[in-house]
């Protein structure tokens, strides 16, 4: 039985050459990437050192996220090169199981999906000489250190041991914070995870990524701004491509899907619509990193909850500066409040500061809406309730900044450092797309996400700055409203008293 295959550019070459004990291939769609990893076990196992009695054994686990996908892709990709007419039967009872044996060569090919919990069991207890992770951006980094202590198991050492094992995979371009790019490189360590986490994202010696050339070039105008694609000369697998394939493809997909299936981009793309379709990164986002302008008032929003955020911002001639985020992950208020405190003593000393949060106060073992602000308060973070929680006030106080110009800029810019505001002005922040037949619907109000939190704090800062009064509610238009800065929402008498008090307005 002959096999021919021969990798068709030089990042497909080095994969398989390559013998680190991890290996990540990532590239466009159409780059080669899932039938190299299936070349790859099958070269493998032929390299397997025979046992005493002369048999060449392995077995290999093929990991994709869902049962669909596993059937419908995976699966096919490793049939198409090896047929059940040539290599064995293949038994489609769970779990799916491809066991070729030819000559001196014994191969098991194991193929398990994640949503099946059976499955995910089944890889727990398995001996394995070697694992293919199949589009690894849909696997979570836990699943992957599992599928580390799986490998190297089989043969037995009796019978000689592996002569190689590791964990192989293969994936379109993930979002800037998933595992993969940080650990590739291509990415920073997001502020908001924990230290312990980040060390957990530190690049073992043996492991190796690799990176495939994108499938076309963007062609672009004076003005910087992409007005088509043309093909790649250093695109790889074009031999098994028809010419025209990017070009086809590239028809009718917005820039987002473009620049990580077909460009091999780090990006995201949601299923849904996002918030705020006039974000654009190279108008709204800063080359530079953005100073704090000494004697201007540094603005802060808040977003309390298990999930809190903060987004500091200064007003320039008109023109929002964001300056930084604050993205916390299953913090209580108490802790919150003192980060708040240390990052206000480290980074913004002397500065007049106004600060807004969460009129709700929204977070666990909540007793009255107060609460939030009094342990601010506590720790010496002068934070007041924003004017209103209305979502349409809010979303507009952002978008009123977003789109006005100024002297030919946008009215806000941010500091490229706020990684999960941008991601979110970039969909990730977005309305839920419905599931109903016909016409696309979508929910009515943002989706609770991981973005939402920092887009809230966000919406808070602008809100309570004066942004979005325009704003109109039935026939009327909201009064403007402002706060003095000695307004004590804390102050009991103060709220005992009859007469009509700023909040009677909302």
């Amino acid at each position: 039985m002959q096999l021919k295959y021969k990798p068709d550019g030089d990042t497909l070459k080095t994969f398989m050459k390559d013998d680190s004990f991890f290996r990540g291939l990532r590239g466009p769609v159409g780059s080669g990437k899932s039938v190299a990893c299936c070349i790859e076990m099958f070269r493998r196992a032929l390299l397997q050192k025979p046992s005493e009695d002369g048999k060449r054994r392995s077995r290999w686990a093929v990991i994709r996220n869902t049962n669909p996908q596993l059937r419908t892709t995976t699966i096919k990709t490793w049939l198409d090169w090896f047929p059940e007419n040539d290599w064995g039967n293949f038994r489609w009872s769970v779990p799916f199981t491809h066991h070729i044996k030819k000559g001196d060569l014994d191969v098991e090919i194991i193929f398990l999906a994640l949503d099946r919990p059976e499955d995910v069991k089944k890889l727990l207890s398995l001996e394995l000489t070697g694992i293919w992770v199949n589009e690894a951006r849909e696997i979570p980094k836990s699943i992957i250190d599992a599928c580390t202590m799986r490998v190297g198991r089989y043969p037995s050492m009796k019978d000689g041991g592996p002569s190689w094992y590791g964990v192989i995979c293969d994936t379109n371009a993930p979002e800037e914070d998933h595992w993969w790019a940080i650990m590739a490189g291509d990415s920073i360590v997001p502020e908001h995870i924990s230290r312990e986490e980040a060390l957990m994202l530190v690049k073992p010696d043996n492991w190796a990524f690799w990176n495939q050339p994108g499938g076309m070039i963007e062609n672009k105008n004076d003005e910087n701004e992409v007005i088509g694609y043309k093909a790649n000369d250093k695109a790889e697998n074009k031999k098994h491509l028809t010419p025209e394939y990017y070009k086809n493809i590239v028809n009718g997909k917005t820039k987002s899907w473009i620049d990580i299936y077909v460009m091999n981009r780090l990006g995201r793309l949601d299923d849904g619509k996002p918030v705020y379709p006039d974000f654009n990164k190279l108008i709204h986002v800063a080359e530079e990193h953005i100073p704090v302008a000494n004697g201007n008032t540094v603005y802060v929003g808040m977003d309390f909850g298990l999930t809190p955020a903060a987004v500091f911002a200064q007003k320039i001639r008109g023109r929002w500066h964001i300056l930084k985020e604050v993205v916390c992950i299953d913090m209580g208020i108490v802790r919150f409040a003192e980060l708040m405190r240390q990052e206000i003593a480290q980074n913004y000393q002397g500065c007049d500061l106004q600060m807004w949060g969460d009129p709700a106060g929204d977070f666990r073992a909540q007793t009255d809406e107060s609460t939030p602000f009094q342990i601010m308060r506590g720790a010496g973070v002068q934070v007041y309730p924003a004017p209103s929680n209305d979502v349409s006030l809010r979303l507009e106080s952002v978008n009123a900044g977003l789109t006005r110009m100024l002297e030919g800029q946008s009215g806000v810019i941010i500091d490229k450092r706020c990684k999960e505001l941008i991601a979110g002005f970039d969909g990730g922040y977005h309305y839920r797309r419905l599931q109903v037949t016909g016409q696309e619907r979508y929910q009515e109000t943002p989706n609770k996400n991981r973005f939402s939190h920092v887009h809230d704090a966000l919406q808070y800062l602008m809100l309570g700055s004066g942004e979005g009064r325009g704003i109109t509610h039935g026939n009327a238009l909201r009064d403007a409203f402002q706060v003095k800065a000695s307004f004590n929402p804390f102050d009991k008498k103060r709220a005992r008293k009859k007469e009509k008090s700023f909040w009677s307005k909302f």
